[in-house]
Protein backbone atom coordinates (compact mmCIF):
# COMPACT_ATOMS: atom_id res chain seq x y z
CA UNK A 1 0.00 0.00 0.00
CA UNK A 2 1.11 3.11 -1.09
CA UNK A 3 2.41 5.83 2.02
CA UNK A 4 0.23 9.23 1.72
CA UNK A 5 0.65 12.24 3.19
CA UNK A 6 -0.98 15.68 3.16
CA UNK A 7 -0.02 18.78 0.94
CA UNK A 8 -2.85 21.39 2.66
CA UNK A 9 -5.62 20.10 2.03
CA UNK A 10 -4.85 17.02 -0.39
CA UNK A 11 -3.88 13.85 0.62
CA UNK A 12 -0.70 12.65 -1.57
CA UNK A 13 1.76 9.62 -2.27
CA UNK A 14 4.37 10.40 0.22
CA UNK A 15 7.25 10.51 -2.60
CA UNK A 16 5.13 13.14 -4.28
CA UNK A 17 5.17 15.78 -1.55
CA UNK A 18 8.85 17.07 -2.00
CA UNK A 19 8.31 17.57 -5.56
CA UNK A 20 5.29 19.36 -5.34
CA UNK A 21 6.45 21.70 -2.70
CA UNK A 22 9.69 22.36 -4.62
CA UNK A 23 7.10 23.61 -7.31
CA UNK A 24 5.77 26.25 -4.83
CA UNK A 25 8.58 27.95 -4.06
CA UNK A 26 10.45 27.64 -7.26
CA UNK A 27 7.05 29.88 -8.44
CA UNK A 28 7.73 32.71 -5.55
CA UNK A 29 11.04 32.89 -4.62
CA UNK A 30 12.11 36.01 -5.75
CA UNK A 31 9.33 37.95 -3.68
CA UNK A 32 9.15 35.25 -1.00
CA UNK A 33 10.45 37.99 1.74
CA UNK A 34 7.67 40.31 0.13
CA UNK A 35 4.75 38.19 0.56
CA UNK A 36 6.04 37.62 4.10
CA UNK A 37 5.79 41.13 4.98
CA UNK A 38 2.74 41.66 3.31
CA UNK A 39 1.04 38.33 5.16
CA UNK A 40 2.19 39.47 8.24
CA UNK A 41 2.44 43.12 8.45
CA UNK A 42 6.39 42.49 9.17
CA UNK A 43 5.92 40.99 12.52
CA UNK A 44 8.09 38.13 11.01
CA UNK A 45 10.52 40.16 11.37
CA UNK A 46 10.17 40.37 15.01
CA UNK A 47 9.79 36.74 15.34
CA UNK A 48 12.59 36.01 13.69
CA UNK A 49 14.50 38.79 15.48
CA UNK A 50 13.78 36.46 18.99
CA UNK A 51 14.79 33.46 17.71
CA UNK A 52 18.55 34.66 16.74
CA UNK A 53 18.50 36.94 20.61
CA UNK A 54 17.39 33.00 21.60
CA UNK A 55 20.19 31.46 20.47
CA UNK A 56 22.61 34.12 21.39
CA UNK A 57 25.44 33.39 18.92
CA UNK A 58 28.77 34.21 21.13
CA UNK A 59 30.90 37.39 19.83
CA UNK A 60 34.28 35.38 20.20
CA UNK A 61 36.05 32.18 20.99
CA UNK A 62 38.76 30.09 19.84
CA UNK A 63 36.79 28.17 17.07
CA UNK A 64 33.97 29.35 14.85
CA UNK A 65 30.30 29.11 15.92
CA UNK A 66 29.01 26.78 13.35
CA UNK A 67 25.09 27.40 12.74
CA UNK A 68 23.04 25.51 9.82
CA UNK A 69 20.07 27.15 8.81
CA UNK A 70 17.57 24.99 7.50
CA UNK A 71 15.16 25.67 4.95
CA UNK A 72 16.80 29.50 5.13
CA UNK A 73 16.93 29.98 1.46
CA UNK A 74 17.06 33.81 1.14
CA UNK A 75 19.52 34.26 3.76
CA UNK A 76 17.31 36.17 6.32
CA UNK A 77 18.06 34.22 9.41
CA UNK A 78 21.37 33.79 8.31
CA UNK A 79 22.01 37.37 7.69
CA UNK A 80 20.28 38.49 11.39
CA UNK A 81 23.16 35.42 13.23
CA UNK A 82 25.92 36.67 11.99
CA UNK A 83 25.47 39.96 12.45
CA UNK A 84 24.63 39.28 15.63
CA UNK A 85 28.24 37.68 16.02
CA UNK A 86 30.06 40.27 14.74
CA UNK A 87 30.91 38.26 11.97
CA UNK A 88 32.33 35.73 14.09
CA UNK A 89 29.48 32.87 13.77
CA UNK A 90 29.87 31.06 10.13
CA UNK A 91 26.10 29.96 8.46
CA UNK A 92 25.86 27.53 6.35
CA UNK A 93 22.54 28.14 4.73
CA UNK A 94 20.59 24.74 3.19
CA UNK A 95 17.89 24.42 1.31
CA UNK A 96 15.95 22.04 -1.27
CA UNK A 97 15.06 25.07 -3.20
CA UNK A 98 17.84 26.19 -5.96
CA UNK A 99 15.72 29.04 -6.76
CA UNK A 100 15.40 30.19 -2.58
CA UNK A 101 19.01 29.42 -2.29
CA UNK A 102 19.64 31.61 -5.43
CA UNK A 103 18.31 34.83 -4.18
CA UNK A 104 19.84 34.27 -0.83
CA UNK A 105 23.42 33.80 -2.22
CA UNK A 106 22.92 37.03 -4.32
CA UNK A 107 21.89 39.37 -1.75
CA UNK A 108 24.93 37.96 0.30
CA UNK A 109 26.81 39.59 -1.66
CA UNK A 110 25.91 42.76 0.26
CA UNK A 111 25.52 41.85 3.78
CA UNK A 112 28.57 43.37 5.88
CA UNK A 113 29.25 39.63 6.92
CA UNK A 114 28.18 37.26 3.70
CA UNK A 115 32.09 36.37 3.57
CA UNK A 116 30.98 33.85 6.12
CA UNK A 117 27.41 32.28 4.67
CA UNK A 118 27.58 29.86 2.29
CA UNK A 119 24.62 28.29 0.68
CA UNK A 120 24.36 24.78 0.27
CA UNK A 121 21.41 22.69 -1.74
CA UNK A 122 20.21 19.63 0.29
CA UNK A 123 17.40 17.61 1.57
CA UNK A 124 16.45 17.87 5.49
CA UNK A 125 15.66 14.55 5.18
CA UNK A 126 19.68 13.34 4.09
CA UNK A 127 21.72 16.11 5.11
CA UNK A 128 25.37 15.93 3.25
CA UNK A 129 27.18 16.73 6.97
CA UNK A 130 28.91 14.87 9.07
CA UNK A 131 27.65 13.63 12.62
CA UNK A 132 28.55 16.22 15.31
CA UNK A 133 29.53 19.47 13.10
CA UNK A 134 27.34 21.90 14.02
CA UNK A 135 26.96 24.02 17.40
CA UNK A 136 23.63 25.34 16.41
CA UNK A 137 20.54 24.27 13.74
CA UNK A 138 18.32 26.61 13.00
CA UNK A 139 14.57 26.98 11.10
CA UNK A 140 12.05 28.67 10.61
CA UNK A 141 8.56 28.47 8.56
CA UNK A 142 10.39 25.22 6.77
CA UNK A 143 9.67 22.19 9.14
CA UNK A 144 6.33 21.94 7.96
CA UNK A 145 7.02 21.85 4.12
CA UNK A 146 9.18 18.30 5.18
CA UNK A 147 7.28 15.57 4.16
CA UNK A 148 8.70 13.45 6.99
CA UNK A 149 9.30 15.93 9.93
CA UNK A 150 10.90 13.11 12.37
CA UNK A 151 13.23 12.02 9.85
CA UNK A 152 14.29 15.71 9.05
CA UNK A 153 14.39 15.98 13.61
CA UNK A 154 16.55 13.45 13.74
CA UNK A 155 19.10 14.62 11.10
CA UNK A 156 19.12 17.59 13.19
CA UNK A 157 20.34 16.31 16.14
CA UNK A 158 22.79 13.93 13.83
CA UNK A 159 24.67 17.22 12.76
CA UNK A 160 24.51 18.88 16.26
CA UNK A 161 27.26 18.29 18.30
CA UNK A 162 27.15 17.36 22.05
CA UNK A 163 25.73 21.22 23.74
CA UNK A 164 24.22 22.02 20.44
CA UNK A 165 21.04 24.43 20.26
CA UNK A 166 17.66 23.40 17.99
CA UNK A 167 15.87 26.19 17.35
CA UNK A 168 12.26 26.04 15.22
CA UNK A 169 10.10 29.39 14.59
CA UNK A 170 7.35 28.01 12.76
CA UNK A 171 3.14 28.90 12.60
CA UNK A 172 0.94 27.50 15.29
CA UNK A 173 -2.64 27.54 16.43
CA UNK A 174 -4.39 30.88 17.15
CA UNK A 175 -5.28 30.77 21.02
CA UNK A 176 -6.83 34.08 21.48
CA UNK A 177 -10.86 34.17 21.53
CA UNK A 178 -11.74 36.71 18.33
CA UNK A 179 -8.12 36.77 17.05
CA UNK A 180 -8.52 33.38 15.57
CA UNK A 181 -11.52 34.10 14.00
CA UNK A 182 -9.98 36.84 12.29
CA UNK A 183 -6.86 34.90 11.18
CA UNK A 184 -8.73 32.35 10.14
CA UNK A 185 -10.58 35.00 7.69
CA UNK A 186 -7.51 36.97 6.26
CA UNK A 187 -5.69 33.27 5.95
CA UNK A 188 -8.91 32.39 3.67
CA UNK A 189 -9.93 36.02 2.22
CA UNK A 190 -6.76 37.64 2.03
CA UNK A 191 -3.12 36.00 2.15
CA UNK A 192 -4.29 34.14 -1.28
CA UNK A 193 -5.41 37.07 -3.17
CA UNK A 194 -2.08 38.95 -2.40
CA UNK A 195 -0.11 36.19 -3.39
CA UNK A 196 -1.85 36.46 -6.47
CA UNK A 197 -1.65 40.03 -7.09
CA UNK A 198 2.47 39.92 -5.97
CA UNK A 199 3.84 36.85 -7.61
CA UNK A 200 0.85 35.48 -10.32
CA UNK A 201 -0.19 33.09 -8.80
CA UNK A 202 -2.59 32.59 -5.76
CA UNK A 203 -2.46 28.38 -5.13
CA UNK A 204 1.20 28.61 -3.72
CA UNK A 205 -0.26 30.43 -0.55
CA UNK A 206 -3.43 28.13 -0.80
CA UNK A 207 -1.22 25.86 -0.13
CA UNK A 208 0.88 27.41 2.69
CA UNK A 209 -2.73 28.79 4.65
CA UNK A 210 -3.67 24.79 4.15
CA UNK A 211 -0.16 23.69 5.14
CA UNK A 212 -0.29 26.18 8.97
CA UNK A 213 -3.26 24.08 9.36
CA UNK A 214 -2.07 21.12 9.49
CA UNK A 215 1.18 21.39 11.21
CA UNK A 216 1.04 19.61 14.54
CA UNK A 217 0.07 21.37 17.63
CA UNK A 218 2.95 22.89 20.04
CA UNK A 219 2.31 20.01 22.74
CA UNK A 220 2.50 17.31 20.08
CA UNK A 221 5.76 18.75 18.16
CA UNK A 222 7.25 19.26 20.92
CA UNK A 223 7.08 15.33 21.64
CA UNK A 224 8.52 14.87 18.41
CA UNK A 225 11.21 17.03 18.91
CA UNK A 226 11.51 14.94 22.20
CA UNK A 227 11.61 11.69 20.60
CA UNK A 228 14.42 12.79 17.91
CA UNK A 229 16.50 12.79 20.94
CA UNK A 230 16.58 16.24 22.56
CA UNK A 231 16.33 17.61 26.07
CA UNK A 232 14.92 20.61 27.68
CA UNK A 233 12.54 20.91 24.59
CA UNK A 234 10.38 24.19 25.28
CA UNK A 235 8.16 26.27 22.99
CA UNK A 236 6.96 29.63 23.16
CA UNK A 237 3.83 31.15 22.00
CA UNK A 238 4.39 34.48 19.81
CA UNK A 239 1.54 37.01 18.97
CA UNK A 240 -1.27 35.17 20.31
CA UNK A 241 -0.04 31.69 19.25
CA UNK A 242 -0.05 32.26 15.38
CA UNK A 243 3.46 31.20 15.94
CA UNK A 244 5.64 29.37 18.20
CA UNK A 245 9.30 29.07 18.63
CA UNK A 246 10.91 25.72 20.25
CA UNK A 247 14.04 25.30 21.78
CA UNK A 248 15.89 22.53 22.87
CA UNK A 249 19.40 21.22 23.35
CA UNK A 250 21.45 17.85 21.92
CA UNK A 251 22.89 16.77 25.82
Amino acid sequence: MTETTHFGEQTVPLEQKQGMVNAVFHGVADRYDLMNDLMSGGVHRLWKDAMVARLGPPKTGTLPYRVLDMAGGTGDIAERIVNASVGYAQVTVSDINSDMLRVGAERAKNWRFGGQVNFVEANAEQLPFEDESFDAYTIAFGIRNVPRIQVALGEAFRVLKRGGRFLCLEFSAVDLPGLDRFYKEFSDRVIPPIGKVVTGDAQPYQYLVESIRKFPAPAQFSAMIEQAGFKRVTHTAMSGNIAALHAAWKL
